[in-house]
């Protein structure tokens, strides 16, 4: 794609994109599935775990959206015309989380665009990723940080964020190669792993560099601390028991002394009576 063909679709776009006083079309006059795949099966897999791992990471809060591949409509004519634009990774915050959604339509959101988007990429769509997307996402959009990953090209990650004179300024990657987004209040970086299949896939981490789960990590990780739990009581009932079971033991011990003390005491005063009673037999009296 030319330059000048890149210009030419991003003004258009701007063209219809600032045309907002021409939003009649509701969500019900809208489609939300074009039966398009994503590039491949590793495509699909990263968009999921990007929006499952946030999910899981904000499990407790009702104020955002987050989502992927899905349709977002920003005008009329775009909506008509099935020019549509579909992120892979999209959040927006202070949102009510709980409202039923197909898509994004930016109309019926009190015209919300997503604070954050992350393209994943493929050698069909790289170079659109990087020009056309980014300069919608920046000059219509005003999305304010963008991040793009080819989930097959583990050095590909990039990303930008919008500054006070709404352009986008490239992202200083840490010493992982991790990028911070400000809007998620987390680091984006690699992680080398299973999700289905082996990768290295694009994934969340907390500011201590703590990698945001899945929820089948979480919940594997709780059924994990369960177990300890469990095996744990049983170590502590089986002290416990091994305790008791010792002090019975010292108790018998005890016992058994105190018997014999006794037994012992019993044959002195034996031995005793026996000695006085010869002696009485002797006509001596014994001295008590």
């Amino acid at each position: 794609m030319s330059p000048e063909t890149v210009q030419e679709n991003i003004t258009q776009e701007i063209e219809v994109g600032l045309d907002e006083a021409n939003f009649p079309l509701s969500s019900a006059d809208l489609i939300f599935d074009d039966g398009e795949p994503l590039e491949s099966y590793r495509h699909r897999i990263a968009m999921n775990v990007l929006i499952d791992s946030l999910e899981e990471a904000w499990s407790g809060r009702k104020d955002f959206f987050t989502g992927g591949n899905m349709f977002l409509y920003y005008d009329r004519d775009q909506a008509r015309n099935r020019n549509f634009r579909g992120p892979d990774f999209l959040a927006v915050l202070n949102v009510d989380k709980t409202k039923i959604r197909k898509g994004w339509v930016v109309w019926e959101e009190n015209n919300r665009y997503p604070d954050i988007i992350v393209e994943l990429m493929s050698p069909s769509t790289a170079e659109v990723d990087k020009t056309t997307k980014k300069e919608i996402y920046c000059r219509i959009f005003k999305t304010r940080e963008y991040f793009i990953f080819d989930p097959y090209e583990p050095n590909s990650l990039q990303g930008w964020r919008l500054n006070q004179n709404l352009d986008y300024e490239d992202l200083i990657p840490n010493e992982q190669g991790w990028l911070w987004s400000s809007v998620l209040a987390m680091w984006l970086g690699t992680w080398s792993g299973i999700v289905k299949e082996p990768a290295i896939w694009l994934r969340f981490y907390d500011r201590w560099g703590n990698l945001q789960l899945l929820p089948d990590e979480a919940a594997r990780i709780q059924v994990e601390q369960q177990r300890q739990i469990v095996e744990q009581e049983q170590q502590r009932a089986e002290q416990e028991r091994q305790r008791a079971e010792q002090e019975r033991q010292r108790a018998e011990q005890e016992q058994q002394r105190a018997e014999r003390q006794q037994q012992r005491a019993e044959q002195e005063q034996q031995r005793a009576d026996i000695l006085a009673a010869q002696l009485r037999a002797l006509g001596i009296e014994p001295q008590i």
